[in-house]
Formats: C-alpha cells, structure tokens, sequence
C-alpha cells in the first residue's frame, strides 16, 4: 500500500506542472492591444511553393524576417506594416536547388533566379480591409522582390494574441496567417516557365511582440 501510495503522490507531482500550464495566446480579440509591435523573427516564415513539371510540388522557406506593424484594434484600417525579408537566407532542404537559386549566372550573364547576392524582398502595406467578424482582412502592399516592385494582396486571418509567460519575457504577441499568390516573372524570375508555374503560392506565418 505503501508502494502504491508513493506511487500516486508521485505521478500526481509530475502531473500538476502540465496541467497547470495553459496557452498563453488565444483567438479572443479582446487580446488585442494597440500600439507598435516588432516582427518575432524567432517565430515568423515565409513558405513559398510551385508546380515542378507537373510531376510535383516544389518548395521553400524564408525565414529571419524583421519588421514592424502599428496595430490599432478599434481602427484596424489605420494598421500598417513593414517587413523586410533576407532572400539571401532562404532554404529548401537540398543543398543542390538552395545553391541553384542562389547561383550567378554563367559568364557574367543573368542569373536563372536571384543570383549569390540578392537584395531583400520588402512588403510594406497600403491598406488594410477588415471583414464583418474582425478575424480576417485584405492587407495590400507594395512588394519589391528581385528589384522590382509590384502591388500584392494577402488574404489575412487572425491566429492568436496574449501575453507570454513570464520566463519567455512577458511581452504582448500576436499572430496571423496569410496566404497570397504572386506570379514570379514579374519579378523577373521567368525562368522555366511554364513548366516550373510562374504561379508561386506564398504562405505566411506571422509573429509580432511588443
């Protein structure tokens, strides 16, 4: 008995710290506090994806984003953003399409992608368009990829607010997901087309502290 009892007392002590600890972020937007956030770049990527041959999806990431965002929940169409993305850090997972990417072009000619030194990508929004419940918006912009500059929507959805736990600074998050498709020769990125898609699906996750 006495076993059994050692037993229970000491399951009962393992379990209370996991049943004490709860998500410190939530969907409730009453969460939401305004003012200026800066990009989580611990907690942000940037996945984009592309039809290769026909035969498969192809993709990547792109991550170590900085950036800022003014948020103001009682006037969301005030919100701005400004976030700047280092190309030159993107990855795939295979050396050899990473290196592709990132590889000047022969004899000093035009490179197929982004060359060894590419400039980063920057996003800065022109508006933001809230729907009816207040959990998802249109954010447009201005991006300029691969020295160009284009106008972008991305379609917006509302992931979770709150504050962190004391031993992970205690500071105010909130998060989004976006979605958004861009067509890569516009950005003079046309090789291959159309057999790699000129279309390229963007998926975002988005992480702000203040």
């Amino acid at each position: 008995m006495r076993l059994i009892a050692a037993t229970l007392i000491a399951a009962t002590a393992l379990a209370t710290p996991l049943i004490a600890q709860q998500m410190p972020g939530s969907k409730d937007k009453a969460a939401i506090t305004g003012g200026a956030y800066t990009v989580d770049a611990n907690h942000t990527l940037v996945k984009w994806e592309v039809n290769h041959f026909g035969f498969s999806p192809l993709w990547g990431l792109f991550g170590q984003v900085t950036g800022t965002m003014q948020l103001d929940p009682t006037n969301p169409a005030a919100s701005k953003v400004d976030v700047t993305i280092p190309v030159s850090k993107m990855v795939t997972g295979v050396p050899g399409f990473t290196a592709h990417l990132l590889r000047d072009g022969k004899d000093g000619g035009k490179p197929d992608f982004f060359g060894s030194a590419p400039a980063d990508a920057r996003f800065v929004s022109t508006s933001v368009m809230v729907d009816a419940s207040g959990e998802a918006a249109k954010v447009s912009g201005n991006l300029t990829l691969n020295g160009v500059t284009k106008p972008v929507t991305l379609d917006v959805d509302f992931y979770g607010a709150g504050k962190a736990p004391a031993q992970m600074g205690g500071k105010e998050n909130v998060g989004f997901e976006a979605e958004a498709t861009i067509k890569r020769s516009d950005f003079g990125l046309g090789y291959a087309v159309p057999l790699v898609s000129d279309e390229v699906e963007l998926t975002i996750a988005a992480a702000f502290q203040k």
